[in-house]
């Protein structure tokens, strides 16, 4: 069921298992019995084996272990007869609390674990376009956004009346329970009440606006918070913004992907801004100050005599700011030096030039070439 070897260990046991069950999750696939029976299995499957006394005996006499003829469901202490899905969420707390991988699945929400379910209102996704300069500071950004919102004639109760009526075929608890033989002997488990969905109650007397739902179709301006130093293709949650929930239920994330428009003077990499500056020729020689663009104004950087096309030089904490909780302090601007050599030249400029051309100074020695060809291969290393 889980896919590992007989002799795997209780890490790799747990880590099939936890790629099974965020596959085959309730929450990821509602009112899909074949994934919740697939679910249901491959907990089953690790409730024997990351237990060793029950391994052992799996191990030795298979499904038949003894126990009164039950299989695992008597020799294991009812884990066959009775493991419902209240259960296999306190196991799944127990080895995946506070899990990041879990994160928005529920350990006991959505009918089950804790009786009734909560209705959960859906995700919605926003592309939104920022440039670097937004991005460095952190913007708020306004949208209108077509949703489900809650209908406000029956304040998302979905009764016309306001009244509602217990459930009559699960008794107001949101499931039913149903026995099964595995495998493992018998299991008794639970699923979602077909009636009432999970919620316990059932609506007689149904609002006409919403047709019982407590949601409509609608608009909502909402206001999104982008945090600093977001970058392209990031996303981040706008918790509570999404789809309005059925009768009262917890609404949906809004889900912000963002797409970072080109930049004309820097380009980005992470943290870091880099920037490409063209020196005129008699600045590179004789050196000099030069005023240059950083994301937050100008500067004055110093130019030293006989700077060499491809030098690099380092701005320090002059690039993008971390993401709030994701790294500290702000990245660098990386300045590269091209020189500027002129195409054409009038009669006194090529002559300036003619007159330098046959000094050695003027004339790369050995160790300049090497220097500047050791500095181009770093490229491609």
């Amino acid at each position: 069921m889980l896919g590992v070897q007989k002799n795997a260990t209780d890490e790799e046991i747990k880590r099939a298992y936890k790629k099974l069950a965020i596959k085959y999750h309730p929450d990821r696939n509602p009112d899909n019995k074949e994934a919740e029976e697939k679910f249901k299995e491959a907990a089953e499957a690790y409730d024997v084996l990351h237990d060793k006394q029950k391994r052992a005996q799996y191990d030795q006499f298979g499904f038949n272990a003894p126990g009164g003829g039950s299989g695992f469901g008597g020799g294991f202490g009812g884990f066959g007869g009775g493991m419902s899905m209240d259960d296999i969420f306190r196991m799944m707390n127990q080895a995946f609390g506070g899990d990041s991988d879990f994160s928005g699945f529920g350990f006991g929400g959505g009918g089950y674990g804790g009786g009734r379910g909560v209705n959960k209102g859906s995700d919605l996704r926003l592309k939104v376009r920022l440039t670097l300069e937004e991005e460095a500071k952190g913007v708020t950004k306004k949208f209108k956004v077509k949703k489900q919102c809650t209908c406000t004639h029956c304040n998302g109760t979905g009764s016309k009346d306001g009244n509602t009526e217990t459930c009559p075929t699960c008794h107001g608890s949101g499931v039913v329970t149903q026995a099964r033989r595995t495998m493992f002997g018998m299991m008794q488990t639970q699923s979602v009440c077909p009636n009432c969905h999970g919620e316990g109650k059932i609506i007689k007397n149904k609002c006409p606006h919403c047709a019982g739902d407590g949601i409509v179709q609608g608009e909502e301006v909402v206001e999104v918070n982008i945090p600093a130093g977001v970058g392209d293709n990031m996303v981040f949650t706008v918790p509570g913004k999404g789809n309005a929930a059925r009768h009262g239920g917890v609404p949906g994330d809004i889900q912000v992907l963002i797409q970072e428009e080109p930049h004309k003077t820097f380009i980005r990499e992470d943290k870091n801004l880099i920037y490409n500056l063209l020196l005129d020729i008699p600045t590179a020689v004789l050196g000099g100050d030069v005023e240059i663009p950083t994301i937050d104004g100008k500067v004055r950087i110093k130019i030293e005599p006989g700077t060499q096309p491809g030098k690099v030089l380092r701005l320090r904490g002059k690039g993008m700011p971390a993401v709030q909780g994701y790294g500290y302090g702000n990245g660098d601007q990386i300045v590269n030096i091209s020189v500027y050599v002129p195409q054409e030249l009038n009669k006194d400029e090529k002559k300036a030039f003619e007159s330098l051309k046959d000094n050695e100074n003027m004339k790369p020695n050995e160790s300049i070439k090497q220097k500047i060809f050791n500095h181009f291969r770093s490229y491609f290393d």
